[in-house]
């Protein structure tokens, strides 16, 4: 029930809104002298003018109610005034509330003092502005600036809201005209009439197309390129319908601009009066859809976005993906076929107007063409999919995930894929692929993190893969696929050097978390937005020149805003870590070293010693440069590179492009995708 409430008074509150907006900024469009007051239909939505301010006010306070309850999850506080004041005082979405209720009351009090007053155009201005003010300042409660509170993230939005104002909000202006064009009107007060009429249409159509885009703009940033969640989430599906509706509106207001509002200037009155009555009935109509589109706007925008919905069931047996398709034979060939045969559809909609078609024709035609053209580029970007295809991992990417998972990998995978996944186990049956190369191949584009899941649990048909659903739990699950993850990743790794490429971050830097002999501990992670990381992983007392060159230039590095983290690969005696931590300034990881070794140890590999076959050997001592956003940007192998950082000189240099780089990517995700 309070759910209701709460969607109720959020769509009164922002219908009155964007009614009284909308119909101030009608009113200062085709204001031209002072005799537009005598009009009747003005007069008669002048005096509903303090009935909107006053919705406005009560909604915001139906809001804050609701939102009472919901914030202590009882009812009752929905009525508890001294609640109220808590989340007014201690919440931001309260600072936000007090200031639309300021907002709105100074809008009140302005309606209600001028409102007596002989009319100016600028009477309209004031009101119109007063009016949008809410409405900016209700925007910031939306998604949009739940993620990022800043002038770019907010402003497509504002415009949004304001742009739908002043379509719909003057649509109680342009019903009220055509009511009073029924009555006997004289041949100049009905062409102003008309003129009116007229303005608003030649305005409505363009502000229609804007709202389109800046909607476009405005759900980019909520679907952030999960676009198969617009058919498999409430979100997804709300704004499908929404769209709808805004296409049914759309089609209105372009048959009313030309072809409806035309017939009303003609000397006939049967043509005008015609016209009339189906301007009156249609624009009923248009107006049922926007109260409806608010409606769903109001509920859309207390949805969870479509970025952060949780597909754990896609209820198709395909998806769509031009990463995974768009190099297979005549995919391009097709796709841009259809996408011309689509722009000869949308070219037909034109020319049907500009031809008079009938009006099955003028559906038919565009809509046959349409049909085909998706018939024809659709097909071929589609590939298969699983119930578990957009299933998010359970089970964050992390040291502890890989280290159970390679565990997991040489206990039920090795035998096929061999120790390094390479896939080198032949198959006998010529009927049955041999195993995949699970190491060099690509294959994140045609296989989602999901789909990956779901062959791991129910096998792969057509192959000697089992599904392991009934032998592994779905954390154990998880775990084998971030290992696989962090395989394929750590092979990638072999294009990095000691010398970073500037502005190119693309492999994540497993996380880790540790404790140090300086009593320090934490998680990777918590250096990101504020330091770069050395991570030494190294062998003793073979490191021993090494660490006292760090230790010397640990000052210097710690100014280029970096810290240094070593990591022991075998374990250490009492004896060695007090003999390091008397050389070293710099943490020793003491506790999760063994993690982080066996980890990294999968992003050892150059380009000279590729390191394929075997069990792989591994390196005495590496260096890796983490980036303060997460991501790993250059790698130190002393057995295969040579001299490398040993020139603390070259080191540095690393940090300092580092820290003039800017964030060129978001940090990392927590899970594999």
């Amino acid at each position: 029930m309070i759910e209701i409430i709460a969607a109720f008074a959020r769509w009164s509150q922002l219908t009155a809104n964007l009614v009284l907006f909308g119909s101030c900024v009608f009113f200062a469009i085709i204001w031209q002298r002072k005799d537009i007051l005598e009009t009747p239909w003005i007069t008669r939505l002048e005096k509903i003018f303090p009935w909107l301010a006053s919705v406005i006010v009560a909604g915001l306070i139906g809001i804050l109610a609701t939102t009472a309850s919901d914030a202590t999850g009882d009812v009752a506080n929905a009525w508890n005034l001294s609640v109220w004041l808590d989340v007014v005082q201690q919440t931001q979405i309260g600072h936000i509330w007090a200031a639309r209720a300021l907002l709105a009351m100074l809008l009140l009090g302005a309606v209600l003092k001028i409102q007596p007053l002989d009319r100016v155009r600028g009477h309209y201005v004031v009101w119109a502005f007063l009016a949008a003010l809410p409405i900016i300042a209700g925007t910031l409660m939306s998604h949009s600036s739940a993620d990022e509170m800043s002038f770019t993230a907010i402003a497509p939005y504002a415009i949004h809201i304001l742009l739908a104002g002043i379509w719909f909000g003057a649509l109680p202006a342009f019903l009220l005209i055509l009511f009073n064009l029924r009555t006997d009107l004289g041949r100049t007060s009905l062409l102003t009439a008309i003129d009116y009429l007229k303005k608003f249409s030649a305005i409505a159509l363009p502000v229609i197309v804007l709202l389109m885009l800046t909607g476009v703009m405005v759900t980019d940033r909520l679907v952030d390129e999960k676009y198969h969640a617009l058919v498999a989430s409430p979100y997804g599906w709300l704004l499908n319908i929404k769209l709808a509706i805004l296409a049914v509106i759309l089609v209105i207001a372009y048959q009313a601009r030309y072809q409806w509002l035309p017939m009303l200037s003609r000397e006939e009155d049967k043509a005008r009066i015609s016209s009339a009555t189906h301007l009156t009935q249609w624009v009923r109509i248009e107006f049922i859809l926007a109260l409806l589109l608010v409606l769903f706007a109001t509920i859309l925008a207390n949805t969870l976005p479509a970025k952060h919905a949780m597909i754990e069931n896609w209820p198709y047996p395909f998806r769509f993906s031009i990463n995974a398709t768009w190099e297979d034979p005549d995919v391009q060939e097709k796709v841009w076929f259809g996408l011309a045969l689509f722009g000869v559809a949308l070219g037909t909609i034109w020319l049907g107007a500009r031809l008079h078609w009938s009006g099955v024709v003028k559906v038919l035609v565009p809509g046959v063409l349409g049909i085909s053209s998706m018939a024809l580029a659709l097909p071929p970007l589609a590939v298969e999919a699983f119930p578990e295809t957009y299933k998010k991992p359970a089970v964050p990417i992390d040291a502890i995930s890989i280290v159970a998972g390679a565990h997991l990998f040489a206990e039920n995978c090795v035998n096929c894929h061999g120790p390094q996944g390479k896939g080198t186990k032949p198959v006998a049956d010529p009927d049955l692929r041999d195993p995949t190369d699970l190491l060099t191949q690509q294959h994140t584009a045609k296989y989602t993190v999901g789909n990956v899941f779901h062959q791991l649990s129910q096998g792969i048909p057509g192959t000697e893969m089992p599904g392991f659903a009934d032998k592994l739990s779905e954390e154990d699950r998880w775990d084998l696929i971030n290992f696989l993850h962090a395989m394929s990743r750590g092979f990638d790794a072999r294009l990095l050097g000691s010398m970073i490429v500037p502005e190119t971050p693309s492999i994540a830097s497993p996380v880790f978390n540790y404790s140090a002999s300086d009593g320090s501990n934490g998680n990777l992670k918590d250096f990101r937005l504020q330091k770069n990381v050395l991570l030494v992983l190294f062998a003793w007392p073979q490191a021993k020149e090494r660490f006292f060159q760090l230790a010397a230039s640990y000052d210097r590095i710690r100014d280029l805003n970096t810290e240094i983290l070593a990591v022991p690969i075998h374990p250490l005696s009492d004896a060695q870590l007090q003999q390091i931590t008397e050389i070293a300034p710099f943490p020793i990881v003491t506790e999760g070293w063994q993690e982080i070794k066996d980890t990294y140890w999968w992003y050892r590999r150059v380009r000279v010693v590729p390191d394929l076959s075997g069990k792989g050997m591994f390196p005495q001592h590496m260096e890796f440069i983490t980036d303060r956003f997460g991501y790993l940007r250059a790698r130190w192998v002393a057995q295969f590179e040579g001299f490398g950082w040993q020139n603390v000189g070259a080191l540095t240099l690393q940090l300092t492009q580092l820290n003039q780089e800017g964030e060129i990517m978001p940090p990392p995700g927590e899970h594999a995708h």
